[in-house]
């Protein structure tokens, strides 16, 4: 079983950038699909984006052209790379791995969840 855990997270002004990293463990990280949610109080985790483990990648709607996620297998690392951040971007962000079949932007369809990283975005 892998084990996902994330850092990187911290405070930025409006339109800098923060680049997120996913660490795994246990297993090599290129087996999986991973994917970026987020969930902001109040609101339900979303999708940011998916890195599937052919290499492909999927993004939010909000998050295209924004948000790039790459994958360096020597580190065994999943990272998020977060530019033109906006206020509305203030969450914490988890990375997970794909499980099981279904939709593939469904919370539910992924397990071994890091703890999570705290992102804030001040206006």
């Amino acid at each position: 079983q892998v084990q996902l855990v994330e850092s990187g997270g911290g405070l930025v002004q409006a339109g800098g950038s923060l680049r997120l990293s996913c660490a795994a463990s246990g297993r090599r990280v290129s087996s999986y699909s991973i994917g970026w949610f987020r969930q902001a109080p109040g609101k339900e985790r979303e999708i940011v984006g998916i890195r599937w483990s052919g290499g492909s990648t999927y993004y939010g709607d909000s998050m295209e052209g924004r948000f790039t996620i790459s994958r360096d297998n020597a580190k065994n690392t999943v990272y998020l790379q977060m530019n033109s951040l906006k206020p509305e971007d203030t969450a914490i962000y988890y990375c997970a791995a794909r499980v099981l079949t279904g939709l593939a932007s469904s919370p539910r369809n992924y397990d071994a969840w890091g703890q999570g990283t705290q992102v804030t975005v001040s206006a």
